[in-house]
């Protein structure tokens, strides 16, 4: 039984990004709900949209174009090699190489739908199927060989038939083989208040609770998880069949689960304390934005992301409030970000003369963004965040 806990209101597709023609073109837009599903403990948006407009031949995030994902791929490539020496790797959902041109073309192939992404890693020469994960693709990429290990990244929160992805993993890996999941962690997003966690694409935010009840459906188990930085706050699990013996269920496991029971996750209570926490959270960004500018400060936006497209949309902020967006993405220069219409322009380092706060969107990247921008904020440049509340850094 899923139970509603929290509305954004109506958003537009976060990843369809506008043309200066189409400004005056009403976007399509859809109620963007959240429950939570007492049986299984899974946490999802209750309205999907269909994965071909979501996921397309214009797809415009790429992994390899922020330093904290790149390093992250590699970091877990170099731990891969080291601890468990695959020979034959399968990646769900592989975007523009970021992990898979760590390996040996002969030893990895690539699952990656969105045709810009997959031709990216084809130059390469690296093997990518431009097609979506299923049984049928799992049969034919593992005609010859099992794989060792299956690594997806951000990409299981995506896809809403479970049924065909764990059927689909079950044909691939082999008895001894290891599947590796990282996803946002739902823990983190309660705790950050970071309802833009969802949106479209984002079918669902997991809990370890919720996953281990999936993973049960499919005769599969999780052994041991790490807690990584990346998107706010991820989880990494690693899952085996059940009949492998060889890796014991690690104490990792029962933290995990621990943290999660002290918190709450179990109990639609917890829900609609985090619903009461976005309501105040909306209100105090919107104070923060309308006291800066009724001192004619000049407000930019920094990284034109799905996520902030939730806030954008969710707050009502828009074009009188952030002049435009900066980002490093080349697919969303000079478009404009759905619902909010607010301009991107191409990155250039911030001119302290010329802007005086930024909203950070992509404040996932905080760390990294902060490193490249310290001149702006020794001359005094402020940050704005929603998360874990609303403050000027």
């Amino acid at each position: 039984m899923i139970k509603k806990f929290l509305d954004l209101g109506y958003q537009p597709l976060a990843n369809l990004y506008v043309l200066k023609k189409n400004l005056n073109f009403k976007e399509k837009r859809f109620k963007l709900e959240v429950g939570f599903n007492k049986k299984n403990y899974l946490v999802s948006i209750l309205k999907t949209i269909s994965k071909e407009q979501m996921f397309n031949k214009d797809y415009p995030y790429k992994s390899s174009e922020s330093y904290t994902m790149r390093k992250s791929f590699k970091d877990l490539a170099e731990k891969i090699k080291k601890k468990f020496k695959p020979k034959f790797i399968i990646e769900i959902g592989s975007n523009d190489g970021a992990f898979i041109t760590n390996f040996n073309k002969k030893s990895i192939v690539g699952v990656e739908p969105c045709k810009n992404l997959a031709q990216i890693t084809k130059k390469k020469k690296y093997k990518t199927y431009s097609e979506y994960w299923n049984q049928k693709l799992s049969k034919k990429i593992t005609k010859i060989k099992k794989a060792d290990i299956i690594y997806s990244a951000n990409t299981l929160s995506h896809i809403e038939n479970f049924d065909e992805i764990f059927k689909a993993v079950n044909n691939a890996l082999s008895e001894k083989g290891i599947l590796i999941l990282e996803d946002p962690s739902l823990l983190k997003c309660l705790q950050n208040v970071a309802y833009d966690q969802f949106y479209c694409e984002h079918i669902y935010v997991f809990s370890t609770l919720a996953l281990r009840e999936i993973l049960k459906n499919f005769d599969l188990e999780i052994f041991d998880i790490e807690n990584t930085k990346t998107h706010g706050g991820s989880n990494r699990y690693y899952i085996k069949k059940k009949v492998n013996k060889i890796y014991k269920i690690s104490n990792s496991v029962k933290i995990e689960i621990k943290k999660e029971l002290t918190f709450g996750l179990n109990k639609l209570s917890t829900y609609k304390i985090f619903e009461k926490k976005v309501k105040k959270s909306k209100k105090n960004l919107l104070k923060i934005f309308n006291d800066l500018n009724k001192k004619n400060l000049k407000i930019i936006g920094y990284g034109a992301t799905a996520k902030s497209c939730t806030v954008l949309n969710y707050c009502g902020l828009g074009n009188t409030d952030i002049k435009y967006f900066f980002d490093t993405t080349s697919y969303k220069i000079n478009k404009y970000l759905p619902g909010s219409k607010i301009m991107i322009k191409k990155y250039k380092k911030l001119d302290r003369r010329q802007v005086d706060v930024v909203y950070l969107g992509a404040w996932n990247f905080k760390e990294e963004i902060f490193k490249k921008e310290k001149s702006f904020i020794k001359k005094g440049g402020r940050f704005i965040t929603h998360t874990p509340y609303p403050k000027i850094i």
